[in-house]
């Protein structure tokens, strides 16, 4: 049977044929691997909190405003073989291709996150703010810093020794990670940065390294401006080596547990940790003082004095001398006195404005 196309057509044909076959599988490959198949403006932060599949990805994707063809998001999942993504924390950085980014998520290859720990905190509030930048529950940092935690034991730690250790810093780790691995970085990032950095001080020190934390857990909360915190870890120091009482206030604040203006019968509160009451170091630290704190202890500043009072300013005025000290307060009472007068005055003025409005 004769061929409806001559031997030059059918060539021509076949040529077509090919090109476009070319042509075809190009722009496939092209939408499969173009760079720009997400895109945003600047970094998108994915937070996958358990396994999904492609429809929940799309969804969460548009709902951080990423740029992607919801489409060809799903048949270039199936071609490349990535039709499910593990928890964890993504960063988009405004462009990325299928391949790259979905096999980062199907893999769980995640971007570090940081958590910055903050000095002169509390359990509950460091607690509180890990369980809002990562995965796992504030409960369950909060249990770790118990007595009967496993990290606390593992230590030979309480629970207030364990918190004193969680050391001020910004730290580089997984959003998935479990509390208990958090809780353990910090503390092994204290015994390289304190432990060992300090050994020989420590060991040349009148004072054990829970002693030592446990002043520069009071400094840390005293001391308001850092370069004051050498002559304050000084002037305890003193007090302690003549024996005199800290006398503290963070102390009885922590004795009562909240953060106020101490009334005079707050000095006289029963408790261990009232350092007006019971001398000595009391029986633990209060917070989690950063280096600063305590290498002020480890190095503080010497001199005689063994008073201070707060200044209107954040510092301290030191005084050698209890009728020093006593002018130096009453100088301060006169001021905070004179304070609630300009505020009850202006008050009073914005009352009558009111009244008259």
């Amino acid at each position: 049977m004769k061929s409806a196309f001559s031997k030059k057509e059918t060539i021509i044909l076949l040529i077509l044929f090919v090109l476009t076959a070319i042509v075809v599988s190009g722009y496939r490959n092209y939408r499969l691997y173009k760079p720009d198949a997400f895109s945003s403006e600047g970094l998108s932060e994915v937070k996958i909190n358990s396994r999904i599949g492609l429809p929940e990805l799309s969804e969460k994707l548009d709902s951080l405003g990423v740029r992607f063809d919801e489409e060809e998001l799903y048949w270039a999942g199936r071609i490349h073989g990535w039709r499910f993504f593990r928890p964890g924390f993504y960063i988009l950085d405004e462009t990325a291709s299928y391949p790259d980014f979905l096999s980062k998520l199907a893999r769980g290859i995640q971007d570090p996150t940081q958590v910055t720990i903050l000095p002169g905190t509390d359990p509950e509030r460091f607690s509180r703010q890990l369980g809002q930048v990562l995965l796992a529950d504030s409960l369950d940092f909060r249990l770790l810093l118990t007595d009967s935690s496993s990290v606390a034991s593992d230590l030979g730690l309480t629970g207030e020794e364990l918190f004193s250790r969680m050391l001020p810093n910004t730290y580089q780790v997984y959003w998935t990670s479990s509390a208990e691995d958090v809780i353990r970085k910090v503390a092994d990032e204290f015994e390289r940065t304190i432990a060992s950095k300090y050994e020989e001080e420590l060991e040349n020190s009148e004072y054990t390294l829970q002693e030592v934390v446990t002043l520069a857990s009071i400094v840390e909360l005293e001391a308001k401006i850092r370069d004051e915190k050498p002559k304050i870890a000084g002037l305890y120091l003193n007090r302690l080596r003549r024996g005199m009482p800290l006398q503290a206030d963070p102390t009885v604040l922590y004795a009562l547990g909240e953060r106020r203006r101490l009334l005079f019968e707050d000095y006289q509160y029963q408790h261990p940790y009232n350092t007006y009451l019971f001398r000595g170091l009391p029986p633990g630290p209060i917070t989690n003082p950063d280096e600063s704190s305590i290498g002020a202890v480890l190095f503080p500043e010497e001199h005689n004095y063994y008073y201070m009072v707060a200044s209107p300013d954040g510092s301290h005025r030191f005084s050698r001398t209890f009728e020093e000290h006593r002018r130096a307060s009453d100088e301060w009472r006169r001021w905070i006195r004179e304070q609630y007068r300009i505020r009850d005055q202006r008050e009073r003025e914005e009352s009558a404005q009111s009244q008259s409005d």
